[in-house]
């Protein structure tokens, strides 16, 4: 079984200077977003066995401060074919892949992660929001099987809806 993590880069900073799409940052929320759904993949066992970021800078930040906060010793990389690439250009990435992780994340932009995660699970009308992870399982011993409608969307997991539960966790706690 190979499992697919799509992770939407934090929300970005409008407000900042920067020259160009490629270079636009983080905002402060998608910062503790980042970190926030690093520690959930640690805490849930679910980290992933390579972790590769489209080479925009707030996607690159994004991976980084989720391995840091989740402490995972995870093989990362950048790939610049992940940047503005469309779903298709993307599966054709993913069966091309010389590892073989059992578990891969992406870090990466909409609208692509949306339309992707549709068409692997068999075109559903997906919306991931800013920091959102997703996981798609797939029943195949390699990437380069992967296809349209035979993934199985296990859980997508936006970083509000999890600081909520650990919020309400720790009030529970506290009574």
């Amino acid at each position: 079984m190979r499992s697919l993590i799509l992770f939407r880069h934090g929300k970005s900073d409008w407000d900042a200077a920067f020259a160009n799409d490629h270079e636009r940052p983080l905002a402060s929320r998608g910062i503790e977003a980042a970190r926030l759904m690093g520690r959930f993949l640690q805490q849930t066992h679910q980290v992933p066995d390579l972790a590769v970021s489209s080479s925009a800078l707030r996607a690159r930040d994004t991976l980084q401060l989720a391995a840091r906060a989740g402490h995972w010793h995870t093989t990362m990389r950048v790939d610049s074919a992940l940047y503005e690439s469309s779903p298709g250009q993307v599966v054709h990435w993913i069966r091309a892949l010389d590892d073989d992780p059992e578990c891969l994340l992406l870090t990466g932009h909409e609208p692509t992660w949306s339309d992707l995660a549709g068409q692997l699970i068999g075109r559903a009308l997906i919306k991931v929001p800013t920091g959102a992870m997703l996981r798609i399982d797939f029943d195949h011993d390699s990437w380069n099987a992967i296809d349209a409608g035979g993934g199985e969307l296990r859980w997508l997991l936006p970083p509000k809806l999890i600081a909520r539960f650990k919020g309400a966790k720790q009030r529970r706690s506290h009574d």
